[in-house]
């Protein structure tokens, strides 16, 4: 093997990584469309081989729908509204390339993987974090279709919100693992430089990240972005009524009303916490510090516009693209303060 070539690859791999975080945050995007045209029940089934292939006749496309017929959403919902073979295959078609673009990530993740590791041109210390990386992508996998099964009963008529947030939380992880582990080959290829360091600050400004992420997948679970359409108060008052009967925790966890509250206030102890990294960043790396502040920037615009539209497909998509990048500049801010 030429030494070039083993020079080379730390760049390769960080691209490689970056391709695959790119295709996250279209996924992220994707499964948004998913659950805003409620399409996530529309395949009852989990055929990891051929389920990559639609039904290619009218008659398997009416076995499709029958099964679609036997879900409590199809009964209380889609069916009383009238929806026909047409508006199924609709709905079916954002669920089936859900799955498939889950597919290729998985594909152009594991191949060029092997390809690498074959050739030796895996760094030392960097199996061990594709692996975990590999094994998030699958987990990825087994959690959405938890997250589907949990809404098939006759009685369900959507997800579990609690699955919802899992099979979310689970990519925006792993999109951030991409982006750390390709910014850290990208130091040992520039310099030779040693892994970047989690620091105290990554740990408590991404610890009230994480709870920001959690609430928006609850909201986007809840359908809780309905609750309201007017911004800052919500149905005239600033603490909206919610069901307290239950207990205050029942209702952080399951009231609608009370979870956009939250979600929409929660986000500015977010952007405290963002100001502080962006700026302990700035000195170290001005092009991070920028990325942080225009992605939280952009992220509140966004969220009050999903609200004052009523949830516009198109607003509250762009919302949970935003909010994939923000997840991709904490990381790449994070990165910068453990750089060594």
């Amino acid at each position: 093997m030429s030494k070039t070539f083993k020079q080379g690859r730390p760049v390769a791999l960080a691209n490689w990584l970056l391709v695959t975080a790119a295709m996250v945050i279209i996924m992220v995007a994707v499964g948004g469309i998913t659950r805003l045209t409620e399409s996530g029940l529309s395949i009852t089934h989990w055929s990891p081989i051929t389920g990559a292939i639609p039904p290619l006749s009218e008659s398997a496309w009416q076995a499709e729908f029958e099964l679609y017929k036997a879900t409590g959403e199809y009964k209380n919902v889609s069916g009383p509204a009238g929806m026909d073979l047409a508006a199924f295959k609709f709905i079916f078609f954002w669920e089936w390339f859900h799955r498939l673009w889950g597919r290729l990530i998985g594909l152009v993740f594991a191949l060029p993987l092997a390809w690498f590791w074959i050739r030796g041109a895996i760094p030392a210390g960097y199996k061990g974090r594709l692996l975990a990386l590999l094994a998030l992508g699958g987990l990825q996998g087994v959690f959405g279709w938890f997250m589907v099964r949990s809404g098939l009963s006759a009685t369900m008529t959507d997800v579990s919100h609690f699955w919802l947030s899992i099979h979310l939380l689970t990519a925006l992880v792993t999109l951030g693992g991409l982006v750390w582990t390709a910014l850290d080959l990208r130091q040992l290829a520039s310099r030779g430089a040693a892994p970047a360091r989690w620091t105290r600050t990554a740990s408590w400004v991404g610890a009230i990240l994480f709870v920001q992420l959690l609430l928006g997948a609850w909201v986007a679970g809840l359908d809780a972005g309905l609750a309201s359409d007017s911004w800052p108060l919500m149905q005239g008052r600033f603490v909206p009524e919610y069901d307290g009967a239950r207990g205050l925790v029942w209702a952080a966890t399951h009231d609608p009303y009370l979870i956009h509250f939250l979600h929409r206030w929660w986000a500015w102890v977010a952007v405290a916490g963002l100001v502080v990294m962006a700026r302990r960043v700035r000195p170290l790396e001005r092009r991070a510090s920028v990325a942080i502040h225009s992605a939280f920037g952009t992220q509140i615009l966004l969220g009050i516009a999903t609200v004052l539209t009523g949830v516009a497909l198109w607003v509250a998509v762009a919302h949970q693209i935003v909010g994939a990048l923000l997840v991709a500049s904490f990381a790449w801010g994070a990165h910068v303060l453990g750089r060594r």
